[in-house]
């Protein structure tokens, strides 16, 4: 075997997280986005025999655990999935966050351990729970999240124009009600939101022009996100608001899609329909919940932003050794849609 990848397997909400513990190169770039590119370019090879068949899946979802350069971080992440490398995931955060407790990698400390983890986007601070020694429930504090752009009106093929917001959590996302489309969130199959997802984000990328305040490499439309429009939904009142984002093509966010959330709460606190302090709940496609709120209020270049609290559960599900054999024809992977 001339390659052993090694890896800890989590999900949050259902998503899975393939965390790399062993295996991988050294990246040496000297800021977190140089070590991005420094993947995609020299070690892409990697990411497509961990996230594709028949060692993955096309929604499978990894990260790598790398050097951070923030002076606040205790650690730094890539985030692989089956198209490339995302600058933010809330769901792999809520699992490092229990992952870097239960590893040791940060001491841990009850009730409450905070675990900085510099992502693509910047830093994130996560707050693991912890009883016993044990790490439970994560809640994490976002980058600025903002409003991009309301009621933006892109033309589609399927349905003429449909009228879409642009929000930021971390990544961009086209955000609209499903309704809107002649769809419903709970009770249309998979299949269609997957189909209109991906449409409705192609679409977007194509007509709307992205800008990031800080960063270029973020600004680019990561997915889209169909909604039940009920976006001054209370966590006290019955029930809670779903959403279902596709991204990276046609993968399916099991999560409510933690910095999908981030970037919803932002779109919602520029509407004026969320205040500070008040809480959500946002159940995804397995009927799994993240609470959400707004803990502060900022400003990030031009843009009004927030700092939303997103919170939820990661549990383990195994441990892997991955190996290739030169002569396997499909050791660099493949996938079938």
């Amino acid at each position: 075997m001339s390659l052993i990848l090694q890896t800890v397997e989590m999900h949050t909400a259902g998503e899975p997280v393939r965390i790399i513990a062993d295996g991988w190169p050294r990246l040496h770039g000297t800021t977190l986005l140089e070590k991005r590119r420094e993947a995609k370019a020299n070690h892409d090879h990697l990411r497509r025999l961990l996230m594709a068949e028949p060692r993955g899946h096309a929604d499978m979802y990894g990260a790598l655990l790398v050097e951070p350069d923030h002076p606040e971080a205790h650690l730094a992440v890539l985030f692989l999935h089956n198209e490339g490398y995302s600058t933010m995931c809330g769901h792999a955060v809520i699992a490092l966050g229990r992952y870097a407790v239960d590893q040791g990698l940060v001491p841990a400390v009850e009730p409450e351990t905070v675990v900085n983890i510099q992502c693509p986007c910047g830093l994130v601070r996560a707050i693991v729970e912890v009883t016993g020694g044990k790490a439970g429930a994560v809640r994490f504090d976002s980058v600025p999240a903002f409003a991009f752009a309301l009621d933006k009106m892109v033309e589609t093929r399927d349905w003429g124009p449909v009228t879409v917001d642009i929000g930021y959590g971390g990544a961009f996302y086209a955000f609209l009600p499903a309704d809107s489309i002649g769809l419903d969130v709970e009770t249309s199959p998979i299949r269609d939101l997957t189909d209109a997802g991906e449409k409705i984000a192609l679409a977007a990328a194509e007509q709307i022009k992205l800008e990031h305040p800080e960063e270029p490499d973020l600004a680019f439309l990561y997915g889209a996100i169909l909604t039940d429009g009920r976006d001054d939904w209370q966590a006290g009142e019955a029930g809670a608001t779903r959403n279902v984002c596709i991204f990276a093509g046609r993968q399916v966010d099991r999560s409510p899609t933690g910095s999908g959330v981030t970037a919803r709460i932002a779109l919602q606190h520029a509407r004026g329909l969320i205040a500070p302090g008040q809480c959500r709940l946002f159940r995804s496609v397995t009927g799994q919940d993240f609470t959400g709120e707004v803990v502060e209020t900022t400003r990030i270049g031009r843009h009004r932003a927030v700092v939303a609290r997103i919170g939820g559960h990661a549990y383990y599900s195994g441990t892997a050794r991955f190996t290739a054999e030169p002569d396997d024809p499909l050791r660099g992977g493949f996938l079938l849609r």
